[in-house]
């Protein structure tokens, strides 16, 4: 069977390896990478370059828009208030049209966490820019560098719960940042026991899931069998009929 091909945005960093190199790199955690592979699919790494989200797209059978440093604030309308950390403006441009082509060519879109975050911007919505100030702990990022887990509840009869196959779970959580007002036809999905939403959906449009959990980093491939699933689905594009 032929793996359907899945973009995965990457990050732009600087990284060092062996014993001499030292250099700009397009990064991504391999669990990523993984966690498709996993479920039949053929990932690919995009490097963050604005100029070419629609070439790249058109390519695509789906896309991850991954996890990583924070969203521009003005990005969504709010001043900095110092908060933010490892904003990469032209990650944001790039993720933000590699959404719009996916979108336009119909095909399906799994945003996690930050992703999640890009989803919910791109139709007009805010984010809190640092949760434990309004949540008063940082329970979302309990210890540096480790996912550790929360309970969430999944509304029912929604497109989340049935990607996930059940309305209570508990999931690997990293960020500081959440989302704060919701944009035009975004629809929660599940929530934190403090209220903080952690997924949603496009109203209307059944092939777009954001989380804002790190599934890559637990052992449920339930999210990425469903991006692989829908993107094999024959006349997934707009306009395409089965092959």
């Amino acid at each position: 069977m032929v793996r359907p091909v899945i973009g995965v945005s990457g990050y732009a960093e600087q990284a060092r390896w062996g014993q001499a190199w030292d250099m700009p790199t397009t990064l991504l955690p391999r669990a990523y990478v993984d966690s498709l592979v996993d479920v039949g699919a053929a990932p690919v790494v995009l490097p963050p370059v604005p100029e070419a989200a629609v070439s790249v797209a058109e390519r695509l059978d789906g896309l991850v828009l991954a996890g990583g440093g924070d969203i521009g604030p003005e990005r969504y309308g709010a001043a900095p208030d110092g908060n933010s950390t490892g904003v990469q403006r032209s990650r944001d441009g790039s993720e933000l049209g590699l959404l719009a082509a996916a979108l336009e060519a119909g095909i399906p879109v799994l945003g996690i966490c930050r992703g999640m975050q890009v989803l919910n911007v791109a139709r007009g919505g805010t984010l809190h820019q640092h949760l434990p100030e309004v949540l008063g702990s940082d329970e979302h990022r309990q210890r540096l560098a480790r996912f550790d887990p929360h309970p969430v509840t999944v509304a029912p009869d929604t497109h989340t719960a049935r990607a996930l196959g059940r309305t209570e779970l508990d999931v690997p959580s990293y960020h500081h940042q959440g989302i704060a007002e919701l944009g035009e036809g975004v629809v929660a999905t599940a929530w934190a026991a403090d209220g903080t939403v952690e997924a949603l959906e496009y109203a209307g449009t059944p092939g777009v899931l954001g989380v804002q959990w790190h599934p890559e980093m637990g052992t449920d491939p339930s999210l990425f069998g469903w991006l692989t699933s829908r993107a094999r689905a024959p006349g997934r594009r707009k306009g395409e009929t089965a092959r």
